[in-house]
């Protein structure tokens, strides 16, 4: 898992783990090989111009129309053509349908189009073998206008399904195709980026566009991110800071340690994020199959009863069967086949422009029925940046520096917020501190190691109450009260010092808080801290339900609890500490910028760590929901109209639907499905 910082006290020293991952993703889509829409389309147009010229509409002579001797072999022969080529992606996507036991978009557009063309054929047989007196009609006209409509539709929707990617090329495009590699003699080579390694030495100039994760081993410079992590001011990073592939360089020459090639590469995983979003079916997309599904059932028995119906009432195949072809062309329900797909996309990509990552689709919908949202304090409410306020040693024989010496030797393996502020502030006070032996983690609690031999240990409050040492019980409420974070530090028998740490509450927290609540949500605070701090900071945002001294499994049987009341539950976390509980919650936030985001157990990433982008993430999944259901009324009410109206239940008032109307009435229910789709905004 990619992990960002752990909740800060209650394990405070996990160290962060990078396994990487190779996405594979399917692309689960009707047109994914049935051709090129757009070739066809004007191919096909070649075709049909003909037939339109040389055939009737309906059985009525339009303005244009003329015929001559042959004329109509030359539509027969033209109208084949079209109906094997043009008709082959509805041919083949209805086979596949049908192989799968599930009738859809596609059977019903084949459907139409064969009923169209084996009805023609039959109509020719009868106009110039049969002895048969009168004329019947043919349908070469409504074939070619049919399947140009269904091309055109087809075309419209793969090029909006396929700009919905383009957030995707856009990251793509930011990393550069080749890389100025440092050699072993320190020449410079530029190799292609396919071939760079792991632990390669990359030199990366002013304005150039950073080739790979890495970490800096010489230089020093600003970074632009913007693009990579949505964050606008550049940022300052100098010797053994980490930077994102795909990043621009700012005003220095920088030498980069490469940390990840390839698939592991951040961009490369918010890519395949991105990608596997948009290809993810949503129940709601299923609904949609399921409705095409009734709707091809609808469709046929219309078109048999109607058949029927008219056989009996005139006894004429003629009419019966133009009926049938009218049904089965009018009922093809593209409009509700773009219904969902377009809205998604629409939303994947606007999700990916704001910094949020979609990776399951299935939480847009949850969200619409989230009852509570349990937030981690550290690094999600708080920044994550901690200064030291005051230490103080207990110990007769160790100064306060030497004190801040053992914490600062112990912290100095650990990359934790908290050790980094301890570190950092040793080093402004320019205390020396040792290498320290044997340090390990001591789950929910701190760390443990020796330093010159002898053994130490970093603790909660909590460890020290569970553990029977004495402690100065007025200092340590005085310090927690003031919202610090407070750690001991004890030998085998006592507690010998005590340093505290405070953190800034972001300034969109208490903006987000308060939004939560006009939603009706219920803000809840789960954190590793202890109860003095988290109350102070849960008092300062507006946060009435608080859980401090959490043990990692603490908050995910907390999460269980309120689901087993039967209510929905958001959770918002940062790190490996939270993974448990971004798994068990009905959806998981993973918040973090940069490299570590949380890939594995969130549901939505939100790539800037900006609390608002939770507010962002609600209601982008309220206007997606609404335009989905829009879109599925519009897809659907139409061929609810439509179908009757072509089997000719209004005929005794002279109201009949042709094929051609149908299938003008059909587009431009495509587009009104298509334009709403493109009408979801987030602001």
């Amino acid at each position: 898992m990619l992990s960002n910082i752990e909740e800060h006290h209650h394990d405070p020293h996990e160290h962060r783990s990078h396994e990487h991952h190779d996405h594979h993703h399917e692309h689960d889509n009707h047109a994914h090989h049935h051709g090129n829409f757009k070739v066809k389309f004007f191919v096909s147009l070649i075709f049909a111009i003909p037939i339109m010229i040389l055939s009737p509409m309906m059985g009525v002579q339009l303005p244009f129309q003329f015929t001559f001797p042959g004329s109509d072999w030359i539509v027969l022969i033209l109208a084949t053509i079209l109906f094997f080529y043009g008709g082959q992606p509805f041919l083949s996507g209805a086979k596949d349908e049908m192989a799968s036991k599930k009738p859809g978009m596609m059977t019903l557009v084949a459907l139409g189009i064969s009923v169209a063309y084996i009805y023609s054929l039959y109509a020719f047989y009868m106009n110039h073998f049969s002895h048969a007196t009168g004329h019947t009609m043919d349908f070469f006209w409504e074939l070619a206008t049919l399947i140009l409509i269904m091309l055109l539709g087809h075309w419209i929707e793969m090029n909006a399904v396929g700009s919905a990617g383009d957030a995707l090329k856009k990251m793509a495009a930011l990393l550069p195709n080749t890389a100025m590699k440092v050699t072993d003699d320190d020449q410079r080579e530029e190799v292609n980026i396919a071939d760079i390694e792991m632990d390669d030495i990359v030199e990366v100039k002013a304005g150039e566009s950073i080739p790979t994760d890495g970490i800096i081993v010489r230089g020093e410079t600003a970074i632009d991110e913007s693009l990579v992590t949505g964050e606008s001011k550049k940022v300052q990073k100098k010797q053994h800071d980490t930077v994102i592939g795909g990043s621009i360089n700012g005003n220095g020459t920088i030498q980069v340690k490469v940390t990840a090639v390839g698939e592991a590469g951040y961009l490369s995983q918010v890519m395949g994020l991105v990608n596997q979003a948009q290809n993810d079916k949503s129940r709601a997309e299923l609904l949609s199959d399921k409705v095409a599904g009734y709707l091809f059932y609808f469709a046929v028995s219309v078109g048999v009863i109607a058949f029927i119906a008219w056989m009996l009432i005139q006894n004429e195949i003629d009419f019966a069967l133009e009926r049938l072809v009218t049904v089965l062309v009018i009922a093809c329900p593209h409009a509700l086949g773009l219904a969902i797909p377009l809205v998604t996309a629409r939303s994947t990509s606007i999700g990916a422009h704001h910094g949020l990552i979609i990776k399951n689709r299935a939480a847009i919908e949850t969200a619409q029925h989230i009852d509570y949202v349990m937030m981690d304090k550290t690094g999600t409410l708080t920044e994550g940046n901690f200064s030291v306020n005051h230490y103080e040693s207990f110990h007769e024989d160790m100064s306060d520096d030497g004190v801040l010496s053992l914490f600062a030797s112990l912290e100095s393996q650990s990359n934790h917020p908290l050790a980094t502020g301890i570190v950092t502030f040793a080093q402004s006070k320019n205390i020396a501190y040792t290498q320290p032996q044997d340090v390990q983690n001591i789950s929910g609690v701190g760390l443990e190691g020796k330093v010159g031999g002898q053994s130490y240990k970093i603790t909660n409050v909590s460890y020290l109450e569970q553990n029977g040492f004495d402690y100065d019980q007025a200092l340590f409420t005085k310090l927690a009260q003031q919202g610090n974070s407070i750690s001991y530090l004890i030998d085998e028998t006592q507690v010998v010092g005590i340093i505290a740490q405070g953190d800034q509450i972001k300034d969109s927290s208490k903006q987000m808080v308060t939004d939560l609540l006009a939603k009706g949500i219920t803000p809840v605070m789960l954190t590793g801290d202890n109860q003095e701090v988290a109350e102070a900071v849960a008092k300062e945002l507006g946060i009435h339900d608080v859980h401090a001294q959490l043990m990692p499994e603490d908050k995910e049987s907390i999460i269980k609890a309120y689901q087993s009341k039967g209510k929905k539950v958001m959770m918002v976390g940062d790190g490996i500490n939270d993974a448990p509980s971004l798994i068990r919650s009905d959806i998981g936030i993973a918040i973090g910028a940069g490299t570590d985001v949380a890939v594995d157990s969130g549901d939505i990433i939100l790539v800037k760590s900006n609390p608002t982008d939770i507010i962002h993430f609600l209601t982008l999944s309220n206007r997606t929901m609404r335009k989905m259901i829009q879109n599925l009324w519009w897809g659907a009410g139409y061929n609810i109209v439509a179908v009757p109206l072509a089997a000719g239940i209004l005929a005794s008032i002279g109201l009949i639907l042709s094929p051609a109307v149908g299938a003008i009435l059909m587009s431009l229910s495509t587009v009104i499905v298509a334009i709403n789709a493109f009408t979801l905004k987030l602001k």
